[in-house]
């Protein structure tokens, strides 16, 4: 889902396992790798380094908020990509319990065009599915992204 009137992406998924659990996957560089990415370096504090080495190029940014295991807050851009460049978008993550599960709700705003809205739309929605494997302890197998 796509949010035009401020150019954010709002995507959430539904995963089998506990916010506990699911929280070290977007802090942790070998379990983030598992669902996302060829490297990560992450420095899982805030102002610490967010950076990740993707099929379609490496992002980075840094870590603003992180308050475990409920919600994580990064920037992110692309590297040599002057309309979405490193540290000008923010992506917030919320990490709701219900039951055994957890609701992850993603929002990542700050884009400068719908164009770029849409792409990362696609780019979180390919990767929702592959965090939701990962985390319930499954192989999500070599990243084909469809960016």
């Amino acid at each position: 889902m796509t949010e035009e009137n401020d150019r954010a992406v709002a995507v959430e998924t539904r995963v089998n396992a506990r916010p506990e659990v699911v929280f070290e996957f977007f802090i942790d560089p070998e379990k983030y790798r598992r669902w996302k990415g060829n490297d990560a370096q992450l420095d899982a504090k805030p102002g610490g380094l967010y950076q990740v080495t993707m099929t379609a190029g490496v992002v980075r940014g840094e870590y603003v908020e992180l308050d475990p295991p409920r919600r994580v807050v990064f920037t992110w851009g692309w590297e040599g990509d002057p309309s979405v460049p490193p540290g000008s978008t923010t992506v917030e993550i919320d990490l709701v319990p219900d039951g055994d599960d957890t609701i992850v709700r993603l929002r990542h705003h700050g884009f400068p065009d719908a164009d770029t809205t849409a792409t990362h739309a696609a780019g979180w929605k390919h990767y929702w599915s592959r965090l939701s494997t990962a985390v319930s302890g499954g192989d999500p197998g070599p990243d084909q992204p469809s960016l």
